[in-house]
């Protein structure tokens, strides 16, 4: 069993590898292209980015990014896949990530399977690939199984597959939804928590995007002390993973520290993503430690009377939060609270991570 477990982490890491370079080059472009927004600022209650007078470059620069965000569950997919069974599992992990990251209108909300549909999807379309290789086939087929038979036959299962699974997942997070309207009128405390927690689990998967679109909608009430509070969280796993990373680097590989200071970066904009390869290598340990983080940082920016104005969070809207002080303590204790979490977890459950960079 623990050799299985190992072996399904190396295919993570595969994926992982390959979509890091896509979320920092999306994560950053979009909040740049949003902190531009930001002195476009309208009149009224609802400060959103204004692009409708941007220079062709901002809007250019914000195309790209989404360009580069949309593309990343098809690249996490594909590429664990890859890790499994080799170019034949690039086409159906591809195929499933892609769907797994298409929005589709269910019960009138836009909703996909994102992160978490990624990575099932990936593992899955691995499996399903390395199964069809085993089927014995006269010798004359060989040569077309791994470019023609095995890429189609693995495509169509895997598609269906994921195709079947999008509206399930959407329709659990559509509940979520509903569940969070209930709570409001309920504890600050319970419901920041809650936020807090939903929008660490998947890293701007499904369960992240019910928690921030219900932020989202919140604005539009004129209520920003929902959206306040997911701000804070949103910017909590990746500065707390980087900072981990800092504080006692002998626990963490080369490669990870590298990640580390990518996610310091992506945190600082925002970008919960940055999260995800330390998640995706190590979820059993990442995401309890991340969301305890966010859940604080959530709660300190509800008690402390924290609105946010943009459907955004980190520090880069820090332009249009009330109480920016608040809003400060709140990122930086939770990503304490994620940092010194995460290395007490492995200091009593690994040895120190040794040095990933071959020596000579």
């Amino acid at each position: 069993m623990k050799a299985w477990l190992q072996k399904h982490k190396q295919y993570l890491l595969t994926g992982v590898s390959y979509v890091i370079p896509f979320i920092a080059c999306g994560g950053i472009l979009i909040a740049l292209a949003l902190a531009y927004g930001f002195h476009f600022l309208p009149a009224g209650p609802n400060k959103l980015p204004n692009f409708a007078s941007a220079p062709a470059f901002v809007t250019g620069m914000l195309t790209i990014g989404t360009a580069a965000f949309t593309l990343f569950p098809a690249v996490l997919a594909g590429f664990i896949a890859y890790g499994m069974a080799g170019k034949p599992g690039l086409v159906p992990g591809f195929i499933g990530g892609f769907i797994a990251g298409t929005k589709q209108m269910v019960d009138g909300k836009e909703m996909s399977a994102g992160f978490l549909g990624a990575l099932v999807i990936g593992l899955l379309a691995g499996h399903v690939v390395n199964a069809i290789k085993k089927i014995p086939v006269a010798k004359i087929f060989r040569p077309v199984m791994p470019i023609i038979v095995i890429p189609i036959v693995s495509a169509l299962i895997v598609g269906f597959l994921m195709l079947a699974l999008n509206v399930p997942l959407a329709k659990v997070m559509i509940g979520m939804n509903h569940f969070l309207e209930g709570i409001q009128g309920g504890s600050q405390i319970v419901l920041a928590m809650i936020l807090g927690a939903m929008i660490a689990f998947d890293m701007g998967g499904p369960v992240n995007k019910a928690a921030f679109f219900f932020g989202v909608a919140m604005i539009q009430q004129n209520n920003f002390s929902i959206m306040g509070a997911c701000a804070a969280a949103i910017c909590t796993p990746p500065l707390g993973l980087g900072l981990a990373t800092l504080l006692n680097r002998k626990r963490w590989t080369e490669d990870q520290q590298e990640s580390g200071l990518a996610a310091l970066g992506m945190g600082m904009v925002g970008i919960t993503e940055g999260a995800i390869p330390f998640a995706a290598a190590d979820p059993f340990r990442v995401i309890p430690a991340i969301m305890l983080g966010s859940m604080v940082a959530a709660t300190i920016a509800m008690l402390g009377g924290v609105g946010n104005h943009a459907p955004h969070g980190g520090p880069i809207v820090l332009p249009v939060v009330d109480n920016k002080l608040m809003y400060a303590i709140a990122i930086l204790t939770g990503a304490l609270v994620t940092a010194v979490i995460i290395n007490l977890i492995k200091k009593f459950t690994e040895k120190p991570a040794a040095s990933s960079k071959a020596k000579t």
